[in-house]
């Protein structure tokens, strides 16, 4: 499935689910109208008797008062917001001040003021019967192809989901939606407590005292929840490769490594206020863009990392599977290193794959490195004089179709010019206010955009790369207030329902 088929799937699917809420949410009031209409058709008597009763009370008749508070009351619970229950209610005022005769003045026209409302509430009925059928039908309509668009997406990835899915860890089913449950109350607390401790640090000075004191502590206590919360159910919520697969539909994108780097990848870099993403899992959401990112766990441990989708391959036969996902991924990113397995995928992938599909992360200074790449390669890297440091990854490296090498190193990228135009000025604008100052960069920011432009330079384009890389670091705050938004648009939902039976 390509990228723009597999936007236009969930632009459907969004599509039809907001269309089935808003008809749902009309349906509701229509309900609620419906039983308003039910409930004033007693209108036009109850106002007539409002006005005889009047008439006796200005006559002398005192006990016509009482009546005139039971239709009082009666208005105030079973009229509509309008006219007619202003007037009722304003004429039985006038009564208890003594004012008759201003009172029958107010009600003069409340048999006309009855009707027009009865009418209204008609058409209000009608209108919302028929919006929220016809919603109802679309959505309805919608769902046809939004499941054809999902069973197709599903297939792309058929092949590939037949390889990995034999190697998939057996889990017991109530496993992981226990766990995403979890993860949502995490979610919630984290960004809850996230935007109270904002809102105390930059609004704080127009708070009272007594509401910052309750503002921070209680955001910080939500926030560190949060984030205990997460730290426990987010690795044990994580979908392995083949949910990762079905869920993307692209060929995937295949990430090879050392298992001896998966400490370091998993390293949480402090770059925002509050970042609990670590390194895979920023250069997963960057390279997202092209496919979904799947690697091989580590045989025997007890948790996956996060990141890449995992799946665990046999110590003993894991050379043909790994042959095989080469062959069916539409880019290798191999993060070199010392190990002799992983210079036998290098070896592979340099013999059986077309040049352009295969991409090298260099880490800064491991020894021996640059000298055993050069062996494998046609002509030499020069890799010792672009590494230094210790940094993660100091360059990334990609081929031409003769497999002469291009390095570009992290932290500059070749050829780059100012960006212009309207998007690179409204950027512009937000870093000056202080808007994004939550977008601090990473150092996997610089590995990002150093292979947006190693891929341009072999005619791989993705413009939203480094943007998906930097939106990792924040990805639990956006996750948690697109939950938020979800449960009030649920419980509003809710809410009125109960009213519609009573029950609130």
């Amino acid at each position: 499935m390509t990228s723009a088929l597999r936007t236009f799937t969930r632009l459907v699917t969004v599509v039809a689910v907001v269309m089935a809420y808003v008809a749902l949410h009309l349906a509701i009031t229509a309900g609620m109208d419906l039983r308003a209409r039910d409930r004033f058709r007693e209108a036009p008597t109850r106002a007539a008797a409002f006005v005889a009763a009047l008439d006796r009370y200005a006559g002398g008749d005192v006990s016509a008062r009482a009546e005139i508070g039971e239709v009082d009351a009666w208005f105030e619970e079973n009229a509509p917001s309008g006219a007619s229950r202003s007037a009722v209610s304003s004429a039985t005022g006038d009564v208890q001040e003594g004012r008759v005769s201003l009172a029958r003045e107010r009600v003069a026209g409340l048999a006309v003021q009855v009707e027009q409302e009865q009418a209204g509430l008609d058409r209000d009925l009608n209108s919302s019967d028929t919006v929220a059928l016809w919603l109802a039908v679309t959505a309805g309509v919608l769902v046809v192809p939004a499941l054809r668009l999902r069973r197709r997406r599903r297939s792309g990835a058929a092949d590939v989901v037949e390889v990995v899915g034999q190697f998939a860890p057996r889990q017991p089913w109530w496993r992981r939606p226990v766990f995403l449950a979890a993860s949502g109350v995490g979610y919630g607390l984290f960004t809850a407590g996230f935007l109270a401790v904002s809102t105390a640090q930059r609004q704080g000075y127009k708070m009272t005292l007594a509401a910052q004191v309750l503002l921070l502590p209680c955001g910080l206590a939500a926030l560190g929840a949060g984030i205990l919360v997460l730290r426990y159910t987010r690795p044990r919520s994580a979908g392995g490769a083949v949910q990762a697969l079905l869920a993307d539909g692209r060929r995937p994108v295949l990430y090879l490594r050392s298992f001896n780097d998966d400490d370091s990848a998993a390293r949480v870099d402090d770059v925002a206020a509050v970042n609990i993403h670590s390194r895979e899992e920023q250069l997963a959401g960057a390279l997202g863009t092209l496919g979904p990112v799947i690697a091989v766990g580590r045989p025997g441990e007890p948790l996956p990392r996060l990141g890449a989708a995992r799946f665990y391959l046999p110590l003993d036969d894991w050379q043909p599977v790994v042959l095989r996902l080469m062959e069916l991924s539409q880019l290798i990113v191999l993060r070199l290193g010392l190990g002799e397995g992983l210079w036998w995928e290098v070896e592979q992938a340099r013999a059986t794959q077309p040049a352009r599909k295969l991409v090298l992360l260099a880490p800064g200074q491991l020894p021996g490195v640059a000298e055993r790449l050069d062996e494998v390669l046609p002509a030499p890297s020069r890799l010792d004089k672009v590494i230094a440091g210790d940094s993660w990854i100091s360059a990334v490296i990609v081929f031409d179709p003769e497999w002469t090498p291009q390095v570009h190193p992290v932290g500059t990228v070749p050829g780059a010019t100012p960006r212009r135009g309207r998007l690179a000025r409204v950027a512009a604008r937000v870093k000056a206010s202080g808007l994004a100052s939550m977008t601090t960069y990473a150092p996997t920011h610089h590995v990002v955009r150093a292979m947006k432009a190693a891929l341009a330079s072999v005619g791989v384009r993705k413009r939203t790369m480094v943007l998906r890389g930097n939106l990792a670091t924040q990805a639990a705050l956006w996750r948690g207030i697109l939950l938020l938004t979800a449960l009030g648009l649920l419980g509003w939902l809710v809410f009125r329902a109960l009213q519609l039976f009573g029950a609130w």
